[in-house]
């Protein structure tokens, strides 16, 4: 992390040194620790996310940070979650038995808690739809990993309990090239198992994760075609290349991912 101070003049208060520090990830919006709180700023989906954070929080969840208001510069505020974050990936820790058992737990716990609720709006849950190891908060780097909090909830939005699990799926178990589909379909039941996903839910699991794919390749290149510089940078680094790779491979071995889903 990069750090830094700067002296901003708050009123009744005098001269105020801040401890900023820059945090890692944050392609989309950037993000800084501030005094120890997090700031980003705000998007178009800045208050379903406020209000769902602020939801978890009346329902004492600490799987998700809590939202604190906005700053003098119009900044979101978030508490900072201490812990591990695999940010830049390739810990194969994050795809063990019980690591993968816990996270899916701690997603059927956030899922549950929007259940029926006006802010899932008529849908299942409230979806994150951006699980990934770098969106999540480890109580340390030791083994096992121990899942305790999920961050960047800026995607977050009503619907289907399957698209979470099949986004988990794809990103913790990095489904494409170079992975054994053997032992693939063995973890993804194990997922499926701890979460308690639904009988029909698990027919259509592994098609969702190629849905998700599809889905992510094609919004990069549109969004990149449309200006978004944080979308060309994915562009131009081959990102979209990638995940249609790992689309196919998901496609290929669709019937050996679903193998041990369709097994008592």
């Amino acid at each position: 992390m990069q750090a830094d101070a700067k002296a901003v003049k708050r009123p009744g208060q005098g001269l105020h040194h801040e401890c900023i520090e820059k945090l890692p990830g944050g392609l989309i919006s950037g993000v800084v620790l501030v005094d120890g709180t997090v700031r980003r700023s705000p998007t178009g989906n800045s208050d379903f996310v406020n209000r769902l954070l602020r939801h978890y929080e009346a329902k004492s969840w600490n799987g998700a940070p809590r939202y604190l208001g906005r700053d003098e510069e119009g900044r979101d505020t978030l508490s900072y979650v201490h812990g591990y974050v695999p940010w830049r990936g390739g810990n194969p820790a994050v795809a063990s038995s019980a690591a993968l058992a816990a996270l899916a737990r701690l997603v059927r716990a956030a899922h549950d808690l929007t259940a029926g609720h006006p802010l899932a709006d008529g849908h299942e849950v409230v979806c994150h739809n951006d699980l990934s190891p770098k969106n999540t908060v480890y109580r340390s780097a030791d083994e096992p990993l121990e899942p305790v909090a999920l961050i960047d909830w800026d995607l977050a939005a009503p619907g289907r309990r399957v698209h979470d699990v099949a986004h988990l799926c794809w990103q913790y178990l990095s489904l494409g090239p170079g992975t054994d589909p053997s032992w693939a379909s063995r973890r993804i039941r194990e997922v499926a198992d701890a979460y308690g996903v639904a009988s029909a839910d698990r027919q259509e699991l592994v098609s969702k994760v190629a849905w998700w794919q599809e889905r992510c390749w094609r919004g990069i290149e549109s969004g990149a075609a449309g200006g978004d510089a944080a979308l060309i940078s994915l562009r131009e680094a081959g990102v979209p290349e990638e995940i249609r790779a790992a689309h196919a491979w998901v496609t290929h071995h669709q019937q050996t991912l679903e193998a041990d889903l369709a097994s008592d």
